[in-house]
């Protein structure tokens, strides 16, 4: 049944489908709230789409609801409220250019499969803020039919499933032109041109869209092999810029976030390729309107493909734009005249950037450090990362803040908001604190049927289990383990890329130590990790664990949500940590230098992991000096790592060139 035949009166109805179709109400409580409340059984099935409400709630349901007053009255005022949001004046000057901001995957919402980890949810924390800042932004990405993978875990082995999206149960549109007819780009690839059409999807005021060729080259993200990379790479780059032209938006700034997308470097410099203007002449003016954010600290984590691949897959475009046959390849060589070097993704970005920015203080150092051998390399400077405020806080947090905070949504940054939480009566945070644990602790017993304790120290740890993560670090001394857990209980989470062996070996002991009876009840594994449940672990545990090895993390933001919502960080000083810790509002577990041995680093970390756990973490929850240390945390770090300050930065700096 569709919506259009339900018996809700037309005017709700009209309401209802504007407000599913922009992903607004995914940061407003009372949104999200009337969504649930339609069918929430089905709410909860379908991955809190509300697409999936509209087209297929029952009749006899729309009609009890076109009969309750107080829900067709609260439609009309998240309504009203999302309108005025749309049309109220923004925090962003006048002066701030036009940007288009490419990025591989954005992760936006649970029921929108276009990310895999840390990298999307970047960059859909990014377009959020600019959206409620006010920054002329549009994204550009692909759109994927099956995403990245589910994770199944089958006895303690990890699945990989892809289920394929249905796009009319998405809150997505095709982009039209005056006609009414589909708009589509060409895109030319090997000896001939891939057709992609383009979809919308609305993100507050900041539109995304997202091209799709209907074939496999939109299937899977991050599947295949290097030959589906690249052209995966070729589309979202080349036809990204293409995609703006046929829609004719006019856009001064592109924001390539991370490598997959320096292709669109060639195309703005083929666009240039007018008259006497040469290829070099091109580029150098493509500069100008180019910034570039680099993630990986990790040389293996830069795409690079060789001679062989590029000339297969771009080789044709190369000859009719009558370019020799080195003009893509040196672009992307670190040294020019070594013909035997691949071509890499970051250094085109890089060379045809006008600014390259890490996503913390320490990454830039590492990134300066790695580039050092290109020009362009060691000008690399840094904007931290950050998370949404709003997004990431949990009902309790807002309503927490809101009573509390006067402007903490709106200007995140201002480190004066913030003091406020001193003042913040403790037992109000007692039954904060209590409120998020109990709402992790109660989706973990309907997931798994494990009922951990509300009231005990709760640990949490997810993210991607790649080796240098150290997801099993913990467990390098099961004696020391074993006494740990009397006063705690311990959350894991996270998906090992299903090619990573090593990664899945990680995965699979937790998941076996978890069902061990030594820890069962203690240790909890949740598989499918996704957006909906990072809210809900970081909101719920009261210490966040991050052991990555230094310097391997760039910045990771998981532990800057678990701030919003009143939990304390224990981490190794890597990526934004460095710049948070000041001794009082968490706890470090290195002590910040560099090892060649990393057998002795991992030794080292592990006792020094055990011996905070033992000696101040379990004894002290729940005290007087907790609550000290969580105001604290939320004072000093808040202003610093929300994305409403991120994007401001980019806004005033990198965007404007100053």
């Amino acid at each position: 049944m569709s919506y259009v035949q339900s018996p809700l009166a037309h005017g709700v109805l009209r309401d209802l489908h504007e407000l599913a179709y922009n992903l607004w109400w995914s940061w407003d409580s009372e949104a999200t709230a009337l969504w649930a409340e339609i069918d929430p059984l089905r709410w909860e099935r379908d991955r809190h789409n509300p697409i999936t409400l509209l087209r297929d709630v029952e009749p006899e349901r729309w009609a009890e609801l076109a009969g309750d007053q107080d829900f067709v009255s609260r439609v009309a005022g998240v309504t009203e409220r999302f309108r005025a949001y749309l049309a109220a004046p923004t925090w962003c000057p006048e002066d701030v250019p036009k940007v288009a901001y490419y990025s591989m995957e954005f992760g936006l919402h649970e029921s929108l499969r276009l990310y895999s980890g840390g990298l999307g949810v970047l960059a859909g924390d990014h377009i959020r803020s600019a959206s409620d800042l006010g920054i002329p932004l549009v994204g550009i990405s692909l759109l994927y039919r099956q995403g990245y993978f589910r994770q199944v875990i089958d006895g303690t082995e990890q699945l990989a499933a892809y289920p394929e999206a249905d796009f009319e149960r998405l809150p997505i549109r095709l982009v039209r032109d005056e006609k009414d007819r589909p708009i589509t780009v060409t895109v030319p690839l090997a000896s001939g041109a891939v057709l992609a059409r383009i979809w919308r999807l609305d993100v507050g005021r900041c539109p995304l869209f997202l091209l799709d060729t209907g074939d496999e080259l939109t299937h899977q993200l991050y599947g295949g092999d290097a030959w589906m990379r690249i052209r995966q790479e070729v589309l979202l780059g080349v036809g990204g810029v293409r995609a703006l032209k046929a829609m004719g938006l006019e856009v001064d700034v592109h924001h390539l976030n991370e490598g997959h997308c320096a292709f669109a470097t060639f195309q703005l410099a083929a666009d240039e390729l007018r008259g006497s203007k040469s290829w070099d002449e091109a580029l150098a003016k493509v500069k100008d309107r180019c910034v570039f954010t680099t993630h990986t600290p990790v040389p293996a984590g830069h795409d690079r493909f060789g001679w062989e691949l590029v000339d297969r897959a771009l080789g044709p475009w190369r000859k009719d734009l009558g370019l020799p046959k080195g003009a893509f390849m040196d672009q992307g060589r670190v040294d020019r005249s070594n013909l035997d070097e691949t071509l890499c993704m970051t250094v085109i970005a890089m060379r045809h950037a006008r600014s390259t920015n890490g996503v913390s203080a320490l990454h830039g150092e590492v990134s300066r450090d790695m580039w050092g051998a290109l020009e362009e390399g060691r000008a690399i400077g840094h904007v931290t990362n950050g998370v949404h405020p709003v997004f990431w806080a949990s009902v309790a947090t807002r309503q927490l803040f809101d009573t509390h905070l006067d402007g903490w949504r709106e200007a995140a940054w201002d480190a004066e908001i913030w003091k406020g939480v001193q003042d913040i009566p403790a037992a109000d945070l007692v039954a904060w604190r209590r409120a998020n644990r109990q709402a992790l602790i109660d989706e973990i017993a309907l997931r798994t049927g494990i009922e951990l304790d509300p009231d005990r120290l709760t640990v949490g740890f997810a993210r991607r289990f790649a080796p240098y993560k150290r997801g099993d670090l913990l467990f390098s001394d099961p004696k020391r383990l074993q006494a740990i857990l009397e006063g705690s209980q311990f959350v894991f989470a996270g998906k090992a890329h299903p090619r990573d062996t090593r990664g899945k070996e990680i995965l699979e002991r937790i998941v076996s130590l978890s069902h061990h009876r030594d820890y069962r009840g203690r240790i909890v594994f949740i598989e499918d990790y996704d957006i909906c449940l990072g809210r809900l672990l970081t909101a719920g545990s009261d210490v966040w664990l991050n052991n990555p090895r230094r310097p391997r993390e760039a910045s990771g933001t998981s532990g800057q949500k678990v701030i919003l919502n009143g939990g304390l960080n224990l981490s190794i000083l890597d990526g934004w940590w460095p710049e948070g810790f000041d001794g009082t509002n968490g706890w470090a577990i290195d002590d910040g230098r560099d090892w060649a041995d990393t057998e002795a680093q991992d030794a080292f970390d592990a006792s020094r992991l055990h011996a905070l756990l033992e000696d101040e973490i379990v004894p002290t929850f729940g005290s007087e000096a907790w609550l000290a240390r969580i105001r604290r945390s939320v004072m000093t770090c808040a202003p610093l790592f929300t994305s409403h300050r991120m994007v401001r930065d980019y806004a005033l700096e990198l965007y404007r060139g100053e």
